[in-house]
């Protein structure tokens, strides 16, 4: 845990989670399969508090969506996927990085630039490997029938100093619903092929590096598409 001029980081990933930052993720190589991205408009929900004007949130790679759909239908009756946030253009991904680690470094400013990478990177991904880049990966939370959100412990995209670290998938800080609610969702999005980044409870992917780490795969299937 990086040590600071406020003291330690307290909500540093707990031990035995690999972030995305690590070399076991980064050093898998990617064999690109062409596969289209999609929109996702018509086949699931989809929440438009982080659209774009060209739509670009609102796609996923094509084999992406198909398990999606898939994990849908194994929800209870009445417990919706909604999409927040799939693809996401490079330009984006490299802002939202950089903002990030500048409000680390305002707060922690003992901390190394290496330590802020990794820091960083349990809340967004560096450029270099980020899934959301590839159409890969998707954020997303359930509903119930209404379109009315299930508790799920905290908002999406909540960072870890926001919440104190209850975005972390396994928080034991959470209530016993918002707990259930993850693991009703965990249960349906696993059987459909997708792996949750742990820092992030609402962060599921396919195809990509974690993918491909977490499922002990040799290469990813998608890299950096454009729209």
């Amino acid at each position: 845990m990086p040590e600071t001029s406020h003291g330690p980081v307290k909500a540093a990933a707990p031990a035995g989670i690999v972030l995305i930052s690590d070399p076991l993720v980064t050093s898998i190589p990617v064999r690109e399969c062409g596969e289209p991205l999609r929109d996702v408009r018509g086949s699931l929900r989809v929440d438009a508090r982080l659209a774009d004007p060209q739509g670009a949130f609102a796609h996923l790679r094509e084999g992406v969506l198909s398990r999606l759909e898939d994990a849908q239908s194994h929800l209870p009756s009445g417990c919706h996927i909604v999409v927040v946030e799939g693809y996401r253009p490079i330009a984006l991904q490299r802002q939202y990085f950089e903002e990030y680690k500048a409000e680390l470094r305002a707060t922690f400013p003992d901390m190394s630039e290496d330590e802020l990478h990794v820091a960083a990177s349990r809340y967004v991904s560096p450029i270099e490997v980020a899934p959301h880049t590839a159409g890969a990966a998707v954020d997303l939370t359930l509903c119930d029938d209404d379109g009315v959100e299930f508790d799920m412990g905290t908002a999406v995209n909540a960072n870890p100093e926001q919440s104190d670290g209850a975005c972390y998938t396994a928080a034991a800080t959470i209530s016993t619903d918002a707990r259930q609610n993850r693991k009703v969702l965990g249960a349906a999005l696993e059987a459909a092929g997708l792996v949750n980044y742990p820092t992030e409870w609402w962060h599921w992917s396919y195809g990509d590096r974690y993918w491909a780490m977490t499922r002990r795969k040799a290469v990813a299937l998608y890299g950096p598409v454009s729209l």
